[in-house]
């Protein structure tokens, strides 16, 4: 589990992490949402080591990150793999250099053990043969999963996705939201995703976290966002006429 108690992170004058506290569980797709500004971002980053922050902890299974030494941040470095927003591909390398990229890093192993846990992960993004081609020749979506197999091929326990649908239509954004979730359930990994994506929110949301102001403003899953009556979450998850009208019949069809 991850737990995160009382987080505060300024930057200047701006307090953008006021008292945040929540927790994201094993084997669960956790979504943190909220608008612009809200913090988001900045709460990813400080999960991610990326910022420091001035007040709270953030602890990963039992490991209070802020007091841990520098050779056992490195090794927890090692557990967690991370899906970028533009995928964050290296366009010079192959499909197969890219995803082998955090094994010659991190791990100590053989070529032949390399090339095995490469070719592994990529039949589980369903790209088998794809090792040779570079990114420009994949499609977004396919450069997605390409993104996904190097975050996962590490075996990391946590997996941090940053707006993994953005710039993908529709069709191609539930195919990342399925794996995404299969990938968490199957490895029993901890996944948070950073999304402004409702549908992603709505598919795979098995807990949400939503910030206002830089604060917990409330979390549930998305069953309980359906029928929840926090009116900072209506006015921001309902804003569109389609969201709505579905809010609308499933709480109809919930009084039957």
């Amino acid at each position: 589990m991850i737990e995160v108690k009382e987080l505060h992170k300024s930057f200047g004058d701006a307090h953008i992490l006021k008292g945040l506290t929540t927790a994201f569980e094993k084997g669960k797709t956790n979504m943190i949402i909220g608008q612009s500004g809200s913090g988001k971002t900045v709460f990813l980053k400080c999960l991610l080591g990326l910022h420091t922050p001035e007040e709270g902890t953030i602890s990963f299974d039992g490991r209070i990150y802020s007091e841990l030494d520098i050779n056992q941040k490195r090794a927890l470095r090692t557990e967690i793999g991370m899906l970028f927003q533009g995928s964050a591909l290296f366009d010079s390398l192959t499909v197969e250099e890219n995803i082998m990229f955090p094994l010659k890093m991190f791990a100590n192993q053989t070529k032949k053990e390399m090339q095995y846990k490469v070719n592994s992960v990529l039949e589980r993004v369903n790209l088998v043969g794809a090792n040779p081609k570079f990114p420009a020749e994949l499609s977004g979506g396919m450069q997605k999963r390409v993104a996904i197999a190097r975050a996962i091929v590490m075996n990391p326990k946590y997996l941090f996705c940053d707006e993994p649908n953005s710039g993908l239509d529709p069709q191609t954004a539930t195919v990342i939201d399925n794996l995404i979730q299969e990938i968490t359930r199957e490895n029993g990994i901890i996944t948070v995703v950073n999304s402004h994506d409702m549908n992603s929110v709505m598919e795979i949301g098995e807990k949400i976290v939503f910030l206002k102001d830089g604060k917990k403003a409330w979390e549930g899953t998305n069953k309980e966002i359906f029928i929840t009556e926090n009116q900072a979450v209506i006015n921001f998850v309902y804003s569109s006429n389609l969201f709505k009208k579905v809010r609308e019949v499933y709480l109809n069809e919930s009084k039957l």
